[in-house]
């Protein structure tokens, strides 16, 4: 069966579906959207296991208005993803991010803070007396300086929430959602002709959006062009406190591993060892992680931390950006209709409503207007000037 579409979109997870969005409300494009999705459960998505927060403090001011566009999203969503009437609640909760630096990480944090000053995120340093007045359950041992995000501006949120609400307002929109397997592409000289799925379809398109997620590398191969993005998994776990933390925000140790409050209990998770950090689709829980690396850390940072009890876990993926940890955005220089939305390195679900506006507009006008995203172009891959980000977690 062979199907004419305007904009092929390969992956309906919150990017897919954020993109599919922007397209179909922005009132000059008249087109014909498909997202093609291989699993309408999303029981595996990245956008279902994140833990779905959302930041300031970035080491990029592009990165940076990214997150402030979807922030101010999110406070809005009703009024924009509402289909029928009904209210969107996200339950978007705003505590901040708190990052801790020992001596060997203070020049990184003050450089860091610098940035996200002169983009005017309301973000404070503060001195271990200055923390421990703030939040008295806190040990500062070896800490020497910390980063607190203020006014409201960093938190979380339900990510799968935002991935649906999205999906419903795009049908409601007039977007076809396909089940299906992308298998192949048709490039015709610089541009992509079809899309074929497993089953069979056809179908004939004018631009193809790679949102794959982390198969992003996959799709991208379907029309023989590279990319470096692979698939990593992240463990999070749950676990109980019988002591309460009294306005306790997202931290962050110099290890590496966070934790947050989630209701009555906590969340906590860290990149693994690099050694035990595969490209992998597998989704298997390493529950040693938590015994040989998060607790010692949980412990040490959280006296009240001493004893706590696991009560869940799971994993989801980052679509990680071998190359720099930043997004890969736009189009391919050489197949012009091939467009990225791909390697967010666990950024991905508060940077969807910028990513989406930008590439529907990218799509409808020839050029961004309302966030400028082509310092996360792919040339830039390929130039070797890599977009550094320094606040990955």
């Amino acid at each position: 069966m062979v199907q004419r579409v305007d904009v092929v979109i390969v992956g309906g997870g919150v990017m897919g579906c954020a993109t599919a969005y922007f397209l179909a409300n922005d009132p000059g494009f008249r087109g014909s959207v498909a997202v093609v999705e291989r699993d309408p459960s999303y029981a595996t998505a990245s956008s279902a296991l994140s833990a779905s927060s959302i930041r300031q403090q970035f080491s990029t001011p592009a990165n940076i208005a990214l997150s402030r566009f979807g922030l101010e999203f999110l406070r809005n969503v009703t009024a924009l993803l509402s289909v029928d009437g009904d209210a969107v609640d996200l339950g978007l909760r705003t505590p901040g991010y708190l990052y801790l630096a020992t001596a060997a990480g203070e020049p990184v944090l003050r450089g860091n803070h610098a940035i996200q000053r002169a983009c005017d995120v309301p973000v404070a340093l503060l001195t271990p007396d200055e923390l421990v007045a703030r939040f008295p359950w806190l040990s500062t041992g070896g800490i020497v300086l910390g980063s607190l995000g203020l006014e409201g501006s960093e938190g979380w949120f339900d990510g799968y929430g935002l991935m649906q609400a999205f999906r419903r307002k795009a049908k409601a929109l007039g977007v076809t959602f396909l089940t299906g397997e992308a298998a192949g592409m048709e490039v015709r000289g610089r541009h992509v002709a079809s899309v074929s799925l497993a089953d069979g379809t056809r179908l004939e398109c004018g631009t193809v959006v790679n949102a794959g997620g982390p198969r992003a590398r996959s799709v991208a191969a379907l029309a023989g062009v590279e990319l470096p993005v692979s698939a990593r998994k992240r463990c999070v776990f749950v676990f109980d406190c019988r002591q309460e933390l009294p306005g306790c925000p997202l931290v962050i140790d110099p290890s590496g591993v966070w934790f947050r409050p989630e209701g009555r209990t906590f969340i906590c998770g860290a990149p693994p060892p690099p050694d035990r950090d595969p490209d992998t689709l597998d989704l298997t829980v390493e529950h040693d992680l938590f015994d040989d690396h998060l607790w010692p850390a949980l412990a040490g940072r959280v006296p009240a931390f001493e004893a706590v009890k696991v009560t869940g876990a799971w994993a989801g993926h980052y679509e990680y950006n071998d190359v720099d940890q930043n997004a890969i955005i736009g189009p391919h220089p050489e197949v012009t209709n091939l467009l990225f939305a791909n390697g967010f390195s666990g950024h991905g679900l508060q940077q969807a409503p910028g990513v989406g506006r930008g590439l529907a507009e990218r799509i409808v006008y020839g050029e961004y207007r309302t966030l400028d995203l082509t310092p996360f172009r792919y040339e830039r891959l390929a130039e070797g000037k890599p977009l550094r980000e320094l606040n990955v977690i």
